[in-house]
């Protein structure tokens, strides 16, 4: 099956983790992670001067809310991608220093070829998870 979009398309990313949302088993692509997570941070962004114009927090709390799941369910993916467990993404809780380990967590290397997680997602298609039609 074609997809419209590319891989490197920052939005495909960002769908797939949204289609993935409470897949917390597997691996993520650091490109993955980071897509998502950027996406992520200009829609709230926007929704932030949003909240302004509208005088109320509710636009931005509702994407937090809607984006949690995925957010941590892609987190704990990429982890496993670095051969590390996912109650690894706790660490996130600590101000400030947990968010710096995060970013070191995250940005490492994969693991090449198959770990414990499963297979090396840089080795499978990009939509694995597509229906041909």
């Amino acid at each position: 099956m074609q997809d419209r979009h590319a891989p490197g398309d920052a939005m495909s990313w960002y769908f797939k983790v949204l289609g993935r949302y409470a897949v917390f088993s597997g691996r993520a692509r650091r490109t993955e992670y980071c897509m998502f997570t950027l996406v992520t941070a200009v829609v709230y962004l926007a929704l932030s001067f949003a909240d302004d114009r509208v005088g109320s927090d509710w636009p931005s709390l509702s994407y937090t809310a809607v984006t949690l799941l995925p957010s941590l369910a892609v987190t704990v993916r990429r982890l496993h991608d670095t051969d590390r467990s996912g109650w690894w993404a706790l660490i996130g809780v600590i101000p400030c220093a947990g968010l710096i380990a995060m970013l070191v967590l995250t940005a490492g290397e994969p693991t090449p070829g198959r770990n414990k997680y499963g297979p090396n997602p840089k080795e499978t298609p990009f939509l694995t998870d597509a229906v041909p039609r």
